[in-house]
């Protein structure tokens, strides 16, 4: 026997006590440690199947109920491919996102990155990330809402809702993700709703969406490589269009129409072209998908609270702002469309005893903090009033943002908000560095979408059946059918 044939002969048995004696050492030194309790589940799988396994969006779902139940707040567990603490506890969470960057750092898994880009704000860590968040910060600050976005917001909101006939039944969230869509579209590349290339960049879009929610898995005909497929069309589509403005920099950037993101990136930061693109199919996407589903929610949880919406409908202006922003935190508390979030741990962490291990991923369950009756009365009843207490800070719409069609008492709209008290324990945007820049357009946008819905419009379930389901992204499966009844008031 040659020695290349000895070698080749020895070889995988090498390889295969190197890997049993890494998972010795490993196994060694997690006895050494304090991790919480836990289950690690089955190799290489370990809970994930039952962590996904969907649910009542109004609920932290059978899996987390039990394993609370039998663990706590915090426990272990082998999720997404990797040994994992999973926190319910509202000090561990606020915990983790104050310390990003220098104990936790964002950690979604690969296909995610795969599907959004590497220069997507999601995936990314570090000074690129707190740049390309200043850039988004820049162009949603509150002059910009006030004097760009807010009459775009109700321009959009009323060509949706003037399509909608007496006594017709539709697809509440069929509706909202319209509306959205227009909005980010006409705001992130000035595009028209209902010209031919806005619709073909919808089709190429709802593909790309249906990836992103699915196992990732990029074989052909599954629903990630299509999506794939439609991120290159719409990576394309945008890449032209960029061109286009490129080429009327070569009058002078000061002369380029930064009224859209496209232009605001283009004139205002010195980014590359690749991050440019995943820069506005992330925020495309981000813009479009939380916000039509939280609209949706507001929808059926007011559908359900007839007293909410005859106050939203009765108020004086200054009136409606607080009791809008109510709605707003209840709807979000309640729906909690961004149920938990991805960290891993940079260093060794030790938290009320626990070891938290480098390298282990952390999940903060914000939507088991929002549903902890430790933390909110009831929490399972949709209570807007829950938000009134005035010993607490208050929310605020962004400065100087006006709705129109409310009356102010003094008769002249007001940009002073008096609202809705802020828990220390709500946290539907995150929280820390990674605060979500689009948080304000966010609660922008449900109050000019739901302030026109209630002043024009009764509506009612058309299956009682329906509700939102959580997969873990939160969906209406049925679409939210409602039947609408126009009124004026």
């Amino acid at each position: 026997m040659s020695d290349l044939e000895f070698l080749l002969f020895i070889l995988p048995s090498v390889i295969a006590l190197v890997l049993i004696f890494n998972n010795v050492i490993k196994k060694s030194k997690q006895n050494t440690l304090n991790l919480p309790p836990g289950n690690m589940g089955w190799p290489f799988i370990g809970e994930t199947i039952g962590y996904l396994k969907p649910y009542s969006a109004t609920t932290i779902g059978e899996f987390m109920e039990q394993h609370i139940s039998r663990y706590g707040k915090i426990y272990k567990s082998n999720l997404f491919g990797g040994p994992t603490i999973v926190s319910a506890d509202a000090g561990l969470n606020k915990f983790i996102l104050q310390n990003e960057g220098r104990l936790f750092e964002s950690s979604y898994p690969s296909s995610i990155g795969g599907i959004l880009g590497k220069w997507s704000m999601l995936v990314l860590v570090g000074d690129m990330h707190r740049d390309m968040r200043i850039i988004s910060l820049n162009f949603l600050s509150n002059a910009r809402l006030k004097t760009h976005l807010l009459p775009e917001v109700e321009k959009q909101t009323l060509l949706v809702l003037s399509s909608w006939k007496d006594n017709s039944t539709f697809c509440a969230q069929d509706e909202a993700k319209k509306f959205t869509f227009n909005l980010m579209a006409k705001n992130i590349m000035s595009l028209d709703p209902g010209k031919p290339e806005t619709e073909e960049l919808k089709k190429e879009y709802i593909t790309f969406m249906k990836g992103v929610v699915s196992a990732p898995l990029n074989f052909p005909g599954t629903a990630y490589r299509k999506a794939l497929k439609s991120r290159s069309i719409i990576l394309k589509f945008i890449e032209q269009k960029m061109e286009e403005r490129i080429g009327k920099m070569g009058k002078g950037v000061e002369n380029l129409d930064d009224d859209d993101l496209l232009g605001w990136v283009l004139k205002h930061s010195d980014l590359s072209k690749e991050q440019i693109l995943d820069l506005v199919l992330s925020l495309l996407f981000a813009g479009h998908e939380t916000s039509s589903v939280s609209i949706a929610l507001a929808i059926y949880f007011l559908q359900g609270c007839p007293k909410a919406v005859q106050q939203l409908r009765a108020v004086n202006f200054e009136d409606y702002i607080s009791d809008f922003l109510k709605v707003i935190n209840e709807t979000l508390r309640f729906g909690n469309v961004v149920r938990f979030l991805h960290r891993k741990a940079i260093k060794d962490v030790k938290y009320q005893g626990y070891d938290i291990p480098r390298g282990w991923k952390v999940l903060p369950v914000v939507a088991a903090v929002h549903l902890d009756p430790s933390h909110f009365d009831q929490p399972h009843h949709f209570n807007p009033w829950r938000w009134q207490s005035k010993n607490r800070a208050r929310a605020k719409l962004p400065k100087g943002v006006e709705i129109t069609g409310a009356q102010s008492t003094s008769g002249s709209p007001s940009s002073s908000t008096t609202g809705a008290t802020m828990s220390n324990n709500y946290m539907p945007f995150g929280g820390g560095p990674r605060l979500c820049a689009g948080s304000e357009l966010a609660k922008l946008e449900m109050a000019i979408f739901i302030h026109h819905l209630v002043l024009n419009f009764h509506w009612e379930l058309a299956d009682d059946t329906d509700q939102a389901f959580a997969f873990p992204f939160v969906d209406f499966p049925k679409g939210l059918s409602i039947k609408v009844h126009r009124h004026t008031l």
